[in-house]
């Protein structure tokens, strides 16, 4: 089931209706009460859903946001995202291993750990290196979320991804990791100035999703952050002048071997992240808390490199370099990862019910855009090889 047979709204192995048929079983099983449309609150029209657990772990939210460019993948959307965060959970049946000599591990420090800390770790699990075809040992720290033990750095959820496969939860993980080393690189270099066109996009929902933000009088400037790497990565920043509240100076960042996948899902995460901090009721929302202690301008200013720009590319000049199937996919995003010095990329899976479930780790790429405190050693050396082939 290797074939992308869906790639209207997403690119996935099958239509988000066949996996709600698939997964709305599960959702009571692992403690979801309720799913619920939320965008309600806003005035876009991007449907946005909420999928709530009350039982999830001290440490992690309990409130899990889905986006889409239809109904029907954003409800898929929270719901996968439920599943992933279940998974991601430890209970009496993790499997880990506590021992200060593993057979195979890989080099903590290309973790990228905060500053002073110590590489010492006593629990390890193991996964497979999908670029050298072995078995290694990593830090249950960068694994499982809420992390309960002694920790090398905060827990999160980079690289946790679900799937109607494994394979295209490997992939779309990957994809993750990608992306926030891509954004982390943009926002440490401040190189956030070349505009994308969508003009010339084939995709008819990209022009849908834009009309959707005109019609609301919300402004939305797509940017191009691709790293060396060179798989499409997208941000999409959004300024209400019309609330002029500045919690809702909103970005989303989407990457994908198809630029216009890419697009859009910046363009739902960003209606994502605007009804997501109207609604509120996520623990992670302290954001628009803060920054509403601020003005809108003086936001405004803080963040004005992102809604400038001094050169422009066309969606349609960005390559696309899917293949509609995930084994040819996953085969070039690794090519591409290797040939930019990225030899491992871990695999750990996370499957507890009858959906896919991994966590995606690849060592030297960044966090900075989810984690302020962990900046590697080289990443200064990556963005001048960056800057000199500008």
């Amino acid at each position: 089931m290797d074939e992308i047979t869906y790639t209207l709204a997403s690119y996935r192995v099958c239509s988000p209706e066949e996996t709600w048929k698939k997964i709305e079983p599960i959702l009571k099983d692992i403690g979801v009460t309720r799913i619920a449309r939320i965008d309600g609150l806003d005035r876009v029209g991007i449907p946005v859903y909420s999928a709530i657990r009350p039982t999830a772990k001290e440490g992690a939210i309990s409130v899990y946001s889905g986006k889409g460019a239809t109904d029907i993948q954003a409800r898929v959307s929270s719901a996968m995202e439920a599943i992933e965060r279940y998974s991601a959970e430890m209970d009496e049946k993790t499997n880990v291993k506590t021992t200060q000599n593993p057979k195979n591990p890989i080099d903590v420090n290309e973790l990228i750990l905060p500053p002073n800390t110590k590489p010492n770790v006593d629990v390890w699990v193991e996964g497979y290196d999908i670029i050298n075809d072995e078995f290694v040992e990593v830090p249950a720290n960068a694994v499982f979320h809420p992390y309960e033990g002694r920790r090398l750095f905060r827990s999160n959820t980079n690289g946790l991804a679900s799937g109607n496969t494994r394979d295209e939860a490997i992939f779309h993980g990957m994809l993750e990791v990608i992306e926030r080393d891509a954004w982390s690189i943009a926002e440490l270099s401040r190189r956030t100035y070349r505009r994308v066109s969508i003009e010339d996009a084939k995709n008819p929902l990209i022009h849908e999703l834009m009309e959707k933000f005109r019609k609301a009088k919300i402004n939305v400037i797509l940017k191009d952050l691709t790293s060396e790497v060179g798989i499409p990565t997208i941000a999409a920043i959004s300024d209400d002048d019309v609330l002029r509240d500045p919690a809702l100076l909103c970005m989303g960042v989407g990457c994908h071997i198809h630029p216009e996948i890419a697009v859009l899902r910046a363009l739902t995460e960003v209606a994502q992240s605007r009804a997501t901090q109207i609604h509120g009721a996520r623990e992670d929302t302290v954001r628009g808390d803060i920054v509403r202690r601020v003005s809108y301008e003086r936001m405004k200013r803080i963040h004005k490199r992102w809604f400038e720009y001094k050169e422009e590319i066309s969606i349609s000049d960005i390559p696309n370099n899917a293949k509609l199937n995930l084994k040819k996919d996953m085969k070039f995003v690794k090519e591409r990862l290797v040939e930019s010095g990225f030899e491992r990329v871990v695999v750990v899976d996370l499957k507890k019910v009858n959906v896919d479930v991994v966590r995606v780790i690849i060592p030297k790429m960044e966090v900075y855009c989810i984690d302020r405190d962990r900046i590697s050693p080289w990443v200064r050396e990556r963005i001048r090889k960056i800057m000199d082939k500008l």
